[in-house]
């Protein structure tokens, strides 16, 4: 089971590499953060959709963090990455219609599913990503 998967991996190097505060281009972040150079990109496209990533184009242009790390959970970096990544089921997403419930009026997959997933989620919210990002490390 993979709960952390490629995009979110790349997006924390991503932030590791933006760490220092300073501006880098997508090609500097992406050589050493060991990133293909087309998913760095896309990451960084989500990243700056939400805020914590400025990007300037042109001549001395780049990309800076602009967000504080402390304030950012495992739990932010995923709905950045994907806006499902907290649905353990299909079942979960918003307007879904279960057929199995809606004929048998209830599901204990469902039920049981949804206590693990407040769980899961409560763990994701409780850790920020400055503590897997130490400042000024690259």
């Amino acid at each position: 089971m993979t709960l952390i998967n490629k995009e979110a991996d790349y997006a924390l190097r991503i932030f590791r590499g933006l760490s220092d505060g300073e501006m880098h281009s997508i090609k500097e972040i992406a050589e050493s953060q060991m990133i293909p150079g087309q998913f760095a990109y896309k990451i960084l496209q989500k990243l700056r959709d939400s805020g914590l990533v400025t990007a300037t184009r042109g001549n001395g242009g780049g990309c800076r963090l602009n967000g504080d790390l402390r304030k950012v959970t495992l739990f932010d970096l995923m709905q950045m990455i994907d806006k499902k990544s907290n649905v353990l089921l299909q079942c979960y997403e918003p307007g879904y219609k279960c057929p199995w419930r809606e004929q048998h009026g209830g599901c204990a997959v469902h039920a049981g599913l949804s206590g693990v997933e407040r769980e899961l989620s409560a763990v994701l919210k409780a850790h920020t990503l400055a503590e897997f990002i130490p400042s000024n490390q690259t």
